[in-house]
């Protein structure tokens, strides 16, 4: 038996552990669809078909013997900045990179929990662009609209899932790489709590901005995955309590408040909100009042918040172009705000670093009158392939302000944030609406989602085949 691309992760791990289907045949069906869709969406750096295969033959052993575990002999990739033993860990970076001796703790408990990884996704040079594109690897393409980038930083992942080439896959996100390619792919992207998903082998992730997170097409199966790579090592720094974000999936979220937050943080350059993307993000906060929760437009005091990201992503970035084994590879791009990354990793960085509980307590007040803020994930649908790719460092920030203003103030204070799918806009490009809440609050975020999903079926909505297998237009 074989199973239809739109079967997500639950569903196959519950035909697996059926015996309606074995892991090795799901495999061997992603592999084939992997290898169909390089040409036209080109979501893998690193596609693992014999160790994924033996994987599968494995677990294919387990089930049989009656072993059960979450996700046995599921096939799922994971982002190019996770480690997975025996593969090279290039993070979007150009040149030849060595293989590394022993899974980051995240994938170590995707193995754990029987999952199969069968691919690395591509992603733009450490993690820094919402698109996926670089002489490493060329570009990365929406399966809606191969024309137009899936975003980034977490643009493979998202290209896989939305492709139907794998049912999930883990992204992380530092300034909105989880949720900005699921808004522009039509997915569900969870940015968990700091800590939930470890980071090792680095405690903290560009100065405890960046945290990896899930993506898929229900929000069932994105808590599903969520609550395999969930845990920590021993040496990690940040270590939440546990939640149980499936069960979360399933129950109803109770009548809530929302504030429908729809004013960017401001920023030295200019952002404006897209009309045709307010419009969609503003048809889903109508839908959630017609859920009988409470929603009223209200924006977060964000103040100044801006002024304690900029160093900790540039000194994140210091810190790996310095490990670079190939530091003349890289783009322009990066050298500059490793440089930037430099000059402010001293007192600038420890300003930062300690605001970070002055923002918690300003922010955190717009939930003492809030349960949850509802904002645009983006202010603009995504950019054509290319567009970004040669512009100068400060061209470039300008227009990724621009697009992406609203997703990076939670990656400063370490919160969870949900992308639910908003809709379509003009050319047929999905954009998204992010839910956003204080520390923890993944359980009642994924509650919300899931009522929504439930009246929604965005689910139901799939990319058009022909731009999963054709190759793109020159």
């Amino acid at each position: 038996m074989t199973l239809d691309r739109a079967a997500g992760l639950a569903e196959s791990a519950r035909a697996l552990a059926d015996g309606e289907v074995s892991s090795r045949a799901l495999v061997e069906q992603a592999l084939a669809r992997i290898e169909a869709s390089q040409t036209s969406v080109n979501a893998f750096r690193i596609v693992r078909a014999e160790a994924a295969l033996a994987e599968a033959e494995a677990a294919d052993g387990e089930l049989a013997a009656g072993v059960r575990k979450p996700l046995l002999g599921v096939p799922v990739a994971v982002k190019d900045d996770m480690d997975v033993a025996g593969e090279p860990t290039a993070f979007g970076c150009d040149g030849r990179f060595p293989p590394v001796a022993e899974d980051g703790e995240a994938v170590r408990r995707l193995r754990a929990a029987g999952a199969v990884i069968v691919g690395k996704t591509n992603t733009c040079e450490f993690g820094q662009w919402p698109f996926t594109e670089g002489p490493a690897f060329g570009a990365t393409r929406n399966p809606w609209n191969p024309e137009h980038t899936p975003g980034g930083s977490s643009g493979g992942s998202a290209a896989a899932v939305a492709a139907g080439l794998v049912p999930a896959a883990l992204g992380s996100d530092g300034a909105g790489s989880v949720r900005i390619p699921a808004s522009w792919t039509h997915l569900i992207g969870i940015k968990p709590q700091r800590g939930r998903i470890s980071t090792w082998p680095r405690g903290e992730s560009f100065q405890g901005i960046t945290v990896n997170g899930t993506l898929a097409r229900t929000v069932a199966d994105a808590a599903l995955l969520l609550d395999a790579a969930s845990g920590n090592h021993e040496r990690d720094p940040h270590r939440p309590a546990r939640i149980d974000a499936s069960e979360a999936a399933r129950r109803e979220p109770g009548r809530l408040r929302v504030a429908l937050a729809l004013k960017p943080p401001f920023t030295a350059v200019r952002a404006r909100l897209q009309p045709e993307v307010r419009a969609r993000v503003v048809q889903l906060a109508e839908k959630i009042a017609g859920l009988g929760h409470v929603v009223e437009e209200a924006d977060p005091p964000y103040g100044q918040i801006g002024l304690t990201f900029v160093p900790r992503a540039t000194v994140g970035i210091a810190e790996r172009v310095a490990e670079a084994p190939f530091p003349a590879l890289l783009d322009r791009r990066t050298r500059e705000a490793a440089r930037l990354g430099r000059l402010l990793g001293g007192a600038p960085l420890r300003a930062a670093r300690r605001a970070e509980a002055v923002l918690h307590r300003r922010i955190g007040s717009v939930f003492e009158s809030y349960d949850v803020i509802l904002a645009p994930t983006t202010a603009a649908p995504p950019p054509r392939i290319g567009s970004l790719l040669p512009l100068s460092g400060f061209a470039t920030d300008r227009a990724m302000i621009a697009a992406c203003p609203y997703a990076w103030p939670w990656n400063v204070l370490g919160w969870p944030g949900v992308n639910v799918p908003a809709g379509f806009v003009t050319g047929g490009l999905p954009v998204g609406a992010q839910l956003l809440g204080p520390a923890g609050s993944e359980p009642l975020l994924i509650s919300l989602a899931a009522q929504l999903e439930a009246e929604l079926h965005w689910h139901e909505v799939r990319p058009p085949q022909r731009a999963v297998t054709d190759s793109p237009a020159a």
